[in-house]
């Protein structure tokens, strides 16, 4: 069957470089890209629900003080932006 389709210019590339890469025509090309994409819809199975098992980590080490690691790791943040903010200059 003979019809006229509009073609993205990123896509007609695309095809263009495969047909040239496979040295298949451009039309061989478009209609088993065609078919290959209306077949994955066919072949795709229902997905599993995906289920999470938390698992316990245990306590924080009473000799750690978790205020201080974040205020530490903020800190260490902003000088990061500070640095990258200078090399724009």
């Amino acid at each position: 069957m003979r019809t006229t389709l509009t073609i993205d210019d990123s896509t007609a590339r695309k095809l263009k470089q495969i047909a040239h890469q496979t040295g298949k025509s451009y039309k061989q090309v478009v209609n088993e890209t065609l078919r290959r994409g209306l077949s994955v819809g066919e072949i795709r199975e229902q997905a599993k629900p995906y289920r999470l098992k938390p698992v316990s980590l245990g306590e924080v080490s009473p000799e750690f003080d978790l205020d201080k690691a974040l205020a530490l790791s903020e800190q260490l943040e902003d000088e990061e932006i500070v640095r990258k903010l200078s090399l724009r200059k």
